[in-house]
């Protein structure tokens, strides 16, 4: 029976960017808990992390912040930005939340697995390369990336960011880079403000940022059909050889950080589904899921469960999506622009 892999460790418990703060331990605590449900776990391994190397961390972070978050270590408070704190703990769950991409990579490509989620926090796609924000301290993500052209020699990563934040600090780190084509569909304008269609990259690397801003209240429809539209065929004509996922769950309705209407129980599992069968008939099924946000606890355990049901083809998906005028809407109002820009300034065939 083919099974999924999970990366966790107690440390994500430990950090704490202070009481009432949204990104908190009980996030990654309830997940755990719905994972040793008994439905579940016979389809789950559960794997420890490494911790990163600071050569590692620097491929995609400078000096100054490496120094700045591990100075943060054994004290109890440190306010690093209006949103961003890290306690005595910090330190050590970020170089762990990036070290368990390596191990993440090394189930992927050394031994059978196809799917492996990521059970890490701090979460990751904010931070760029000199500075923590937006909850992140290192991009898990983005050296998930580095570990696998620089281990693995990989040569075209997929990066789908369907986060309700945009990841700028994802973003910034292969703007030019033709081997990592950058995707996210997420809320606009809200922090960080940036994701604008209009970025798509520059240099060799025009064409590999791509960007769906959607206005509030976007939900399964809206989010299938550009994963069907827009993300799928670029996907199936770049032929990935690992699709990477900055699967943050705030995107689900009634999250308290966000106004997206997505549904763990159909909109979750079919975005799976449409980027299982890319990985497919691309790289040999290989998707790495990396938590980043999700603030509602039942989203997150839901969302994850589904997550994994449908990958391993558990479950069937009974619903099926109806298309409607919000379909049209979003296609004249967001997609229109985009591939009208992509036509003069990409290659993509849309």
């Amino acid at each position: 029976m083919k099974k999924f892999a999970v990366i966790y460790d107690e440390i994500f418990l430990k950090h704490n960017p202070g009481i009432y703060h949204p990104e908190s331990p009980q996030r990654v605590q309830a997940i755990w808990e719905r994972l040793q449900k008994e439905d579940l776990l016979p389809y789950i391994d559960i794997f420890p992390p490494e911790s990163a190397t600071k050569e590692e961390i620097l491929w995609n972070h400078s000096e100054y912040l490496y120094d700045v978050i591990s100075q943060t270590k054994g004290k109890s408070y440190i306010q690093l930005d209006p949103d961003t704190a890290t306690n005595e703990y910090s330190f050590d769950a970020a170089i762990k939340a990036v070290g368990a991409q390596k191990v993440a990579l090394r189930l992927l490509f050394e031994k059978d697995y196809e799917g492996v989620f990521a059970l890490v926090r701090p979460p990751g796609h904010h931070a760029e390369r000199d500075r923590a924000m937006g909850f992140c301290l290192f991009n898990n993500i983005a050296i998930a990336a580095y570990y696998a052209k620089n281990y693995y020699g990989l040569k075209r990563i997929l990066i789908v960011d369907w986060d309700l934040h945009h990841g700028n600090g994802t973003q910034k780190s292969f703007y030019s880079d033709p081997e990592v084509l950058y995707f996210s569909v997420h809320q606009y304008p809200y922090y960080p403000g940036t994701g604008h269609y209009s970025e798509i990259g520059s240099g060799e690397g025009r064409g590999f940022t791509l960007n769906v801003p959607l206005p509030a209240y976007c939900g399964d429809e809206e989010y299938i059909y550009i994963f069907e539209t827009i993300l799928k065929p670029i996907a199936l004509q770049y032929k990935p050889e690992i699709i990477m996922v900055s699967a943050g769950f705030d995107l689900c309705e009634n999250d308290p950080l966000g106004a997206m209407e997505v549904t763990p129980s159909f909109g979750i599992p079919m975005l799976t589904k449409i980027l299982k069968e890319v990985a497919d008939k691309t790289c040999k099924g290989k998707i790495l899921f990396t938590l980043e946000g999700g603030y509602d606890l039942m989203n997150l355990q839901e969302s994850v469960a589904n997550l994994i049901f449908t990958f391993l083809n558990v479950k069937e998906i009974s619903q099926k999506i109806i298309y409607t005028k919000r379909s049209e809407k979003i296609e004249e109002k967001v997609l229109k622009p985009l591939k009208d820009l992509l036509r003069y300034k990409a290659y993509w065939e849309i």
